[in-house]
């Protein structure tokens, strides 16, 4: 069977009428594969037994197979995601001149028109790339349901970065698929003909009229229903998350049910639904089956970089100590070929991770960003940390409760210091201490911060013979003063700094 029969043999099912095959997954040493379809329409359980009908079919006997379907819909966000990925890792060329904002895209129909907006300098060098723009047709056409096609478009003329009501929805579009883990061990108690692939628990954040999960029985619970019918309450676990769920008794397999005990794995597929604005789960059907005896979760992938900064948005910054009318020394091409944030925090504390006891939280985030070695933008804020502050703290730094009352939390700042940082090296003075908090930070809102990192302190140390390596003690080598301990002035600070030492070392450490 080729791909085109696959197709055509998937596509019979109203759940998977537009489906692509996105790609096949094969393990030589476990021998078996996976096939991974792309819906864009929600799908049921005798579509999922349809794909992987066919998936049996298309792999020989000796095989494992198994199918993976997605729902994707060709969101506006997320094809300007897919692009910028694709482009990062095929066409780096490309991706230094196209950004989130240059990317139009329109849906007609079933067929989606995506644009690139280009100045006049940068239009003959795509034209030159023939292959660009079908190769980005042909990676949007493997990953969703619809035909892509793309054309180059005049940056003035495109109307791209126009803010509207639709696109601030777009905002909050997560386009993460769930993850999924195929069942082994399986054994019907309700039902044969049920997916035999389970959602993580962790990822059962949406409705669904068939979803399918499986877990460890950590408790048992016999209820009566309003209407005094029995059901019982199940409490399962798949190392993931927890999950509590409903299932009425039926007769036929009652004795089977109650035979479940509490370390016994089961399958079940039912409705996800919001009751009393909560998502609770009801099972249909319930099976033995539990996840592989390797199972280990998957890393779920971070948030993307959100389309526009929500509440602190950075400030060009022209810095006239940099501008030098007599000496204009050449700058190192690490120096000016990379785009650096620099940054500095203000906090309540030195715990910067959860072993250390009760994480302290972030009161001020500075930063500057360099593009072409010089100082050009920022990024300040205040923090409430939604704790009081220790006195020692407010004398170091000069930050009071009062002034911190009224600031954004940390959940509210850090995507918008996420997207500041999209695409660039990550500089501070003993960096590793401020980069755990924002990797912390970062995290609890699904943000990954995975930056590449570069310490002035440590590059201080290699290069200067000084009494020691403290920013103050670099400043003043440098000439430069500030007011130390507010996270503003050292990043600014450091961020001069960080030129120096380049400029002298002539090139980035090496990692």
């Amino acid at each position: 069977m080729n791909q085109a029969e696959f197709l055509e043999q998937i596509r019979k099912s109203d759940g998977l009428k537009n489906a692509v095959l996105n790609k096949i997954c094969v393990d030589v040493r476990a021998h078996s594969c996976r096939f991974e379809i792309v819906t864009d329409v929600a799908y049921s359980q005798e579509d999922a037994a349809c794909a992987e009908r066919a998936v049996r079919e298309a792999v020989p006997a000796s095989m494992q197979a198994e199918a993976k379907i997605v729902k994707l819909v060709a969101d506006a966000q997320l094809v300007r995601h897919k692009i910028l990925e694709y482009l990062e890792h095929s066409h780096r060329a490309a991706a230094a001149c196209i950004r989130a904002e240059d990317i139009g895209v329109f849906p007609e129909g079933q067929t989606v028109r995506f644009t690139f907006g280009v100045d006049a300098a940068e239009r003959g060098f795509f034209e030159k790339n023939e292959q660009l723009l079908p190769g980005v047709e042909r990676m949007l056409g493997r990953n969703f349901c619809n035909t892509f096609k793309g054309e180059l478009v005049d940056k003035e003329k495109a109307g791209i970065g126009e803010e509207s009501e639709e696109d601030e929805e777009e905002e909050v579009f997560d386009y993460r698929p769930a993850r999924t883990f195929p069942v082994v061990d399986f054994e019907p108690i309700d039902e044969a003909n049920v997916p035999k692939i389970a959602t993580y628990l962790s990822d059962c954040t949406f409705t669904s009229d068939s979803l399918t999960v499986c877990g460890e029985i950590l408790y048992i619970q016999e209820r009566v229903s309003q209407k005094g019918k029995p059901y019982l309450r199940f409490t399962i676990s798949d190392s993931t998350d927890r999950m509590q769920f409903s299932y009425f008794i039926r007769k036929k397999t009652e004795e089977k049910v109650r035979a479940l005990k509490v370390g016994d794995w089961v399958v079940c597929t039912g409705a996800n639904e919001m009751f009393n604005e909560r998502l609770s789960f009801t099972a249909r059907y319930i099976n033995r089956g539990r996840a592989p005896q390797d199972f280990v979760p998957e890393k779920r992938p971070g948030k993307p970089v959100p389309a526009h900064y929500a509440i602190v948005a950075p400030e060009k910054l022209t810095d006239y100590s940099q501008l030098n009318l007599f000496e204009q020394s050449a700058l190192p091409e690490d120096l000016v070929k990379n785009t650096f944030v620099v940054f500095d925090l203000e906090t309540t504390g030195l715990v910067n991770v959860p072993a250390g006891g009760k994480m302290d939280a972030i009161t001020e985030i500075g930063a500057v960003k360099i593009i072409g070695g010089e100082i050009r933008e920022k990024f300040t804020t205040l923090v409430n940390p939604e704790r009081k502050l220790d006195d020692e703290i407010v004398r170091i730094t000069g930050i009071t409760d009062d002034m911190l009352k009224d600031a954004p939390k940390i959940a509210e700042v850090i995507p918008d210091f996420y997207k500041f940082c999209d695409g660039c090296i990550l500089v501070g003075h003993n960096v590793q201490f401020d980069y755990k908090f924002i990797q912390y930070y970062g995290a609890q809102e699904e943000y990954m911060f995975e930056q590449k990192t570069y310490d002035t302190l440590a590059i201080a140390q290699g290069l200067l013979f000084l009494p020691n390596y403290k920013l103050n003690t670099l400043a003043d080598h440098y000439g430069i003063v500030f007011n130390h301990h507010r996270a503003w002035d050292d990043a600014l600070t450091t961020a001069k700094i960080f030129i120096e030492l380049i400029k002298a070392k002539k090139c980035l450490p090496k990692a």
